[in-house]
């Protein structure tokens, strides 16, 4: 079984902000689409738990502000085991594309583009992407953001390709 190093968990925790989560530049907005982006804006918690070679707590807060043009800026930090990661990004809908996207940068040197859709209420965003481990072995990581209501669930999980071993966690945020 891979253990997990400070850096794959430091990926992880990147993908549940964004994945909370999360420079885009919408032209012009539907009205609708722009308000229920906006609901969100305020303070964050979650808390979770994280799975792989050990089950260890995860510690979330997640601030959401208004942003420039119809834009929603998100800033957020996790602690998991003495790791530290903080992620800032952008909510918006994109008109030219017609949908929802969510850019993220981390300061484990994770960044992404995670496509959102409405349903129901709420809005889903799901990210998946390959990228390596600091030794060099292929990963695949996917999450989804769930914003419904007075909630956010975020659910995110890494693959060794190779081996088939995981790192998995599952945290609800509330304000």
């Amino acid at each position: 079984m891979t253990i997990f190093g400070p850096l794959t968990r430091a990926v992880a925790l990147a993908g549940l902000l964004l994945s909370a989560t999360a420079g885009l530049a919408p032209v012009k907005a539907a009205p609708a689409d722009v308000a229920l982006l906006k609901s969100y804006i305020g303070e964050w918690r979650g808390r979770g738990v994280m799975i792989g070679a050990n089950e260890e707590t995860v510690v979330c807060r997640l601030s959401l502000s208004e942003g420039n043009q119809d834009k929603v800026n998100y800033n957020g930090r996790c602690a998991l085991a003495g790791t530290n990661l903080s992620v800032a990004g952008t909510l918006a809908y994109v008109d030219a594309s017609r949908r929802f996207e969510a850019a993220m940068t981390s300061n484990a040197t994770f960044t992404g583009i995670a496509v959102g859709q409405k349903r129901g209420s709420g809005l889903v965003f799901n990210l998946r992407e390959r990228d390596q481990d600091e030794e060099g072995k292929d990963l695949s990581i996917s999450a989804q953001i769930q914003l419904s209501g007075d909630a956010i669930q975020v659910a995110f999980e890494i693959v060794y390709i190779d081996s088939g071993d995981s790192l998995r966690a599952e945290v609800p945020f509330s304000r």
